[in-house]
């Protein structure tokens, strides 16, 4: 074995099991792991500069291959069912062996990085990956620490990332050759059988979301922006929803796209960098992130390029609507230095409704904030996980993120609700989806009216000015606001035939009233009272 790299741990990767590698590559810069990817033929570099790789047959998450294994430590700690699926000791054990037995004679790449910029708080994580881009991706998407820190680095936990390792259905207890599997005891993860990135960060997402509660810190599927005066704001939200696209605003600094803990004291960022859609991105629309794809360092997966003139077509979704691509933070203008911000003065709860009911926003008492919160309700936009067709599919993911939230939804929504509370904090629920009819007959909502609704949310406009109660929903309705046509506001008046709006509604009422039933022991009569009425 031979190791290369600024910076070797003297806690090696003998001390997770690896054992007679052939190189092993440690905290490769990005320069190196571009040299490495485009010498071993795994990625093209575009005009421009972006890196562009193929995540071959799984272009999104497998969320039917992901277990937990079931132990005494933590069995009593997760909420099992159909996302928290679990795997037995001997299976894991079964697979890591075989993991680390296909890891001999191969090269390595490994990244030493945190999970959290909050210094009280934050996790250290190694990463070791038969492939280069997966490195480089990771060393985007967490942080990296001052190479001073690198010397004596020492992981609570590790991912062993073997994306061309297939895992045996009958021998191992998968459902597939396809593995993402977490032991929270021996602090290691499994992950066999998929290139798309995305699994590696939403697993470190995966552990912090069951290791901060216990410490009092609310960890949250959601982007984070800060004011002029110091304002925070946190945006709740699946992927598709807008999450990343609205954060990124250019009156506001960036604190993160995507995973947040909340603090007694503070908002922080877990990750160092952006995992961003890019299909049919706009210059005009959102020109901080297309900027990313015409930079040397960039990620594009599953994007389009023209093999001579190497040109990308963000357009083209021949291979998936889930193209991404993965950048660190800084690539966008005006971020935070420090991803930390104030505790929140605005959450805003982001759904895609593909039902064209909901109105672009509503302001939400705390009850109904958790109501919304523990629903979770949005559309799954297509490609964002493997198997879904075209079209989007009414959904309810409660905390915005259940896929990946180990512990019951109380445990995560009970927090929210007592921070709200501790910081007075003012909640939204804004609809990114459709409006004038259902998907396929209305449209999506224009992105020019959301940003201005956002301002004039987080700038008090909204706060002050005349509302309506909704009929079916009970949240309060702003009737006006700067830059936003009136009727917009009143989905019922976007569509040609009102009644069939209102039969529409009172579908959606009955899908939140049977959805929420599986949370109605967990809640106080307050936030039962804070459920949509069925006519």
């Amino acid at each position: 074995m031979t190791n290369f790299g600024p910076t070797v741990s003297r806690y090696g990767i003998e001390n997770q099991g690896v054992k007679n590698p052939r190189n092993v590559y440690w905290n490769l810069g990005t320069e190196a792991l571009y040299e490495q990817t485009l010498s071993r033929g795994l990625g093209t570099m575009a005009k421009g500069g972006a890196l562009v790789v193929s995540t071959g047959s799984h272009t999104g998450r497998s969320a039917n291959d992901k277990f937990i294994v079931k132990e005494s430590s933590s069995e009593k700690n997760i909420w099992w069912g159909d996302i928290n699926r679990p795997i037995s000791e001997r299976h894991f054990d079964g697979l890591r062996h075989k993991i680390l037995a296909y890891f001999q004679g191969k090269d390595l790449f490994v990244q030493d990085l945190w999970g959290g910029a909050e210094p009280a708080y934050r996790l250290p994580v190694r990463i070791i990956s038969e492939s280069p881009w997966h490195s480089l991706f990771i060393r985007h998407l967490l942080i990296r620490p001052d190479p001073s820190a690198l010397a004596d680095f020492d992981p609570a936990f590790t991912i062993l990332h073997a994306p061309n390792f297939k895992a045996d259905p009958a021998e191992d207890g998968t459902n597939s050759e396809t593995v993402i599997a977490v032991d929270f005891n021996k602090k290691v993860v499994l992950i066999a059988g998929t290139s798309y990135a995305g699994e590696i960060k939403k697993s470190v997402f995966t552990i912090l979301n069951y290791i901060l509660p216990e410490k009092g810190v609310m960890p949250m599927h959601c982007s984070a922006n800060v004011g002029k005066d110091g304002d925070t704001a946190i945006f709740f939200g699946l992927s598709g929803t807008g999450k990343t696209t609205l954060s990124a605003d250019p009156n506001r600094t960036l604190i993160g796209d995507d995973e947040h803990g909340w603090s007694d004291d503070a908002v922080f960022n877990f990750e160092g960098g952006c995992y961003a859609k890019m299909i049919r991105l706009s210059a005009e629309a959102e020109p901080e992130i297309f900027a990313t794809t015409r930079r040397f360092g960039t990620i594009l997966e599953n994007v389009v390029i023209d093999p001579d003139t190497r040109e990308l077509d963000l357009d083209d979704n021949r291979f998936t609507e889930n193209t991404r691509g993965a950048y660190p933070i800084d690539f966008i203008p005006n971020t935070s230095e420090t991803g930390i911000g104030k505790p929140p003065r605005n959450i805003i709860m982001l759904t895609a409704d593909a039902f064209g009911v909901l109105p672009p926003i509503a302001k939400l008492t705390p009850e109904q904030a958790m109501y919304h919160f523990l629903s979770g309700y949005t559309a799954k936009v297509a490609g964002t996980e493997k198997g879904l067709g075209k079209e989007p599919q009414a959904t309810f993911s409660t905390c915005f993120g259940a896929p990946f939230m180990p512990r019951h939804p109380s445990v995560y929504g009970n927090l929210l609700r007592r921070k709200i509370a501790e910081h007075n904090v003012t909640c939204w629920l804004v609809n990114t989806g459709w409006t004038g009819g259902v998907y396929g007959v209305g449209r999506r909502m224009p992105i020019a009216h959301t940003r201005a609704l956002l301002s004039a949310a987080l700038d008090g406009t909204l706060s002050n000015c005349a509302t309506r109660t909704d009929d079916n929903f009970g949240f309060e309705v702003p009737l006006s606001c700067p830059g936003v046509p009136d009727e917009i506001l009143n989905p019922r008046s976007t569509w040609d035939n009102p009644e069939a709006y209102d039969k529409k509604a009172q579908e959606l009422v009955q899908r939140f009233i049977d959805n929420f039933a599986q949370f109605e022991d967990h809640v106080d009569d307050a936030v039962r009272a804070a459920a949509p009425t069925a006519a």
